[in-house]
């Protein structure tokens, strides 16, 4: 612990010496707030600039944003974010002026070109920014499946994000599996993101400000995941009037309701769905029961300033899944949720230091129980993680930031697994077994992180993170270091190399998963490790359009897969294998963010290869989710005022499966009929048939009632592409015959919106 807070005090003190250096005398600064004019919701990554000069700056996750260092004289500040009208302001600042401006912004209905190119190419030239996509909320509500917009969804479009099948929301990023993603909602950790075991995401698209993606090379701020970051932002609220939204869709409804409370504001949303009123309108045969299935989720903040420097708010989340089957001499129920409570405090000491501590209390939970035939099974998992987060942000001057902060998080996991066999427990053949780990454990964490632009093309941004783990009395530091070299006004060159550590594990299924078991890594087993190196070109070929290059090689150390064989034991060693693995690709993403047709393309090229002693023999072999070409399309064209219309296609090569060599027969003592088995081939050593898939959608904006509101269409699989969503071998009969379980058929549905 000592040496963790000696990395984060150590780090400060070069910062400032830096900055004492880098400051000029009689300089004065802005800071501010950039704001929605009509609602007072914060904006995130609006352009912040001088005219006519080279400063100017992005506002941060709260939408702050601080310019220092600058000579005292008259200027035009000019603000700008894509929909919404540019602002100007002269403004006169004094020798050592700290003038703070909240600025309120007039959104457009007319989406088009309003940031200045030039200010956007000097705050590029001195950011890194590697492997960072913000896909607009606006563009995820149009991408749906079964009318239900999705965030996940949305992301597999992305290239270097694969998913196990086109039903499936995790997401695979560049090599890594979904444990190895940070979920973050207001700053805390979310467990299970996905709602109808992996179909859709926990997150309501109409609760959400921002989403941040970053695929890899993450700044040191971040820790605890291998792989990718996922920083959601809710709503803070309206803060000048009451409003709400409603919608009904062919899987669930959804609501939401806002308003402004004192000096702040107040949003709830929920969403759930009808599946039980959609059961009872349908004759139930007694012989083929319709299982009894929901879900619902709820989101709620209020959001309070406490003067002109501080800013409070609370946040809470849940959700949660609940599966109940009775057939066929089975009795089965399961509930999977969150729940997660947070507090959000900011405070401004100056113009050029920014503060957030980030209070929260994360509950993740999945029980399992059931009885087939007196054969009856109990799995219970829960991770309650209590953690704190101080986070600074030093504004130093146009060439030099800071960000350095502590982090804490008490973990307490538990993991139940109980069989009990037909009629004895000891009988041999029989599959009881007893697993009982629970686990507490302390996490203490700093970070320091320098951006430092020293001459006008070049930026570097070097970071460490150090992390102590009480229970295994371990110290591992991570270091990051990113650069970037702006080689002409239409061309950049990234690279950045990184170490990143975890030290929790999730046993999965990679297809439909009734049961992810979360555990952290004891004694029995090292923590997982990875390497990232990417090399980044990126480019502007013409007005409005980004064209971007990357290439990625990650190898990773302590990996995990879980062992379906594992019903009892003591520790993690025994539910999981542990190996190594590797992963390399490339990446082309062309986009345009502005304009009546907006929208992307990528193509992926990616290899993902493991190796396990206790697996496929010791041979290297490709995981299941191992996707070779991956081609993804995403349109929108405003058509008029009223309608709006999209589509999205992919195109994957065909995931991987084990294939068989042979079957056999096996007898216990008591048996007088075998059980077919196979003799599996090598692991993932085939691989289906390539999938894609094309789904339309439009969108009709009308009044009703004098309120806003919107009929939604949707074509899900167009051409009805019956892709395979896994293979397996029937050994009924007595010739093995294989059998393909295939995806969703041409699915049309109908959404109404309204505002109100």
């Amino acid at each position: 612990m000592k040496i963790i807070i000696s990395i984060c005090l150590f780090s400060v003190l070069i910062f400032y010496n830096l900055s004492a250096n880098l400051n000029a005398p009689n300089t004065a600064s802005i800071a501010g707030f950039v704001r929605d004019e009509r609602s007072k919701e914060t904006l995130i990554s609006a352009t912040v600039m001088l005219k006519d000069t080279k400063l100017g700056t992005r506002t941060n996750k709260n939408g702050f944003y601080s310019i220092s260092s600058i000579p005292h004289g008259s200027y035009t500040l000019v603000v700008s974010f894509l929909g919404y009208e540019r602002f100007e302001r002269k403004i006169t600042l004094k020798a050592n002026e700290e003038l703070r401006l909240d600025i309120s912004l007039k959104e457009t209905a007319v989406r088009k070109q309003d940031v200045l190119v030039e200010a956007e190419r000097e705050i590029e030239q001195r950011q890194v920014m590697i492997s960072k996509v913000n896909v607009p909320v606006e563009t995820i509500k149009e991408i749906r499946i079964g009318g239900e917009s999705d965030v996940f969804r949305s992301l597999q479009y992305l290239p270097g994000v694969l998913t196990s099948s086109q039903i499936s929301s995790g997401l695979f990023v560049r090599g890594g599996s979904p444990d190895q993603n940070l979920v973050l909602l207001d700053g805390s950790t979310v467990y299970n993101p996905t709602h109808l075991f992996g179909f859709i995401s926990t997150f309501n698209t109409d609760a959400i400000k921002d989403v941040e993606l970053i695929k890899g090379g993450f700044e040191a701020q971040y820790g605890g995941r291998l792989s990718a970051v996922l920083n959601i932002t809710q709503k803070d609220g309206d803060r000048s009037q009451t409003q709400g939204l409603a919608s009904i869709g062919a899987i669930s409804s959804r609501a939401t309701l806002e308003g402004p409370l004192g000096n702040g504001s107040w949003f709830i949303g929920g969403r759930r769905t009808y599946f039980e009123l959609v059961k009872s309108l349908i004759d139930n045969n007694p012989e083929q029961p319709i299982p009894d299935f929901n879900f619902y989720d709820v989101n709620a903040k209020i959001t309070q300033d406490i003067g002109s420097n501080d800013k409070l708010s609370l946040s809470g989340f849940i959700s949660k899944d609940n599966l109940m089957v009775s057939s066929f001499g089975i009795d089965m129920d399961l509930s999977i949720g969150n729940r997660l409570a947070s507090m959000n405090w900011t405070h401004i000491f100056s113009n050029s230091l920014f503060a957030n501590l980030n209070l929260s209390a994360s509950h993740y939970f999945n029980n399992f129980d059931g009885d087939q035939t007196g054969y009856q099974f109990l799995i219970e998992n829960s991770i309650t993680d209590y953690s704190a987060k101080l986070n600074f942000e030093w504004f130093t001057n146009e060439k030099i930031t800071h960000n350095f902060g502590l982090e804490i998080n008490n973990y307490n996991f538990q993991f139940l697994q109980n069989f009990t066999g037909e009629t004895d427990s000891t009988q041999v053949g029989s599959s009881a077994g007893t697993t009982n780990l629970k686990v507490k454990d302390y996490n203490y964490s700093a970070y320091a992180q320098i951006n430092y632009s020293p001459i006008e093309l070049f930026a570097i941004q070097a970071g460490l993170r150090g992390n102590y783990w009480q229970m295994r009395d371990i110290i591992l530091i991570d270091p990051r270091l990113a650069l970037r070299y702006t080689l002409t006004d239409n061309i950049a060159l990234k690279a950045a190399w990184g170490v990143f550590s975890q030290n929790l594990r999730l046993a999965t299924q990679p297809d439909f998963s009734f049961f992810d078991t979360w555990l952290p890594t004891d004694s029995t087993v090292p923590a997982s490790r990875a390497i990232h190196y990417i090399f980044s070109v990126e480019t502007k070929p013409f007005q409005n359009f980004d064209l971007n290059f990357d290439i990625y090689y990650k190898k990773y150390r302590n990996v995990s897969e879980l062992n379906h064989n594992a019903l009892q034991g003591s520790n993690v060693r025994d539910v999981f294998y542990i190996g190594n693995a590797y992963s390399y690709g490339f990446e082309v993403f062309l986009q345009k963010r502005v304009g009546k047709l907006t929208g992307w393309a990528g193509y992926a090229l990616g290899y993902i290869r493991a190796k396990f002693d206790s697996i496929n023999y010791g041979r290297e072999f490709r995981p299941k989710y191992d996707r070779l070409h991956d081609f993804k399309v995403v349109m929108q064209y405003n058509l008029s005022e009223k309608w709006d219309i999209g589509a999205t296609f992919t195109f994957q090569s065909g995931q991987s499966y084990t294939g068989a060599t042979s079957r056999f027969q096996s007898f216990l003592p008591t048996q007088t009929y075998g059980r077919g088995k196979i003799v599996p081939s090598q692991r993932y050593g085939l691989r289906l048939p390539p999938s894609h898939q094309l789904n339309l959608n439009a969108t009709y904006s009308f009044k009703s009632f004098g309120l806003d509101s919107k009929l939604i269409f949707d074509i899900y699989n167009v051409y009805n592409r019956r892709d395979i969503w896994f293979r397996y071998y029937n050994l009924q009969e007595e010739e093995t015959k294989v059998e393909d379980v295939r995806l969703i058929p041409i699915l049309p549905t109908i959404s109404y919106e309204i505002k109100f």
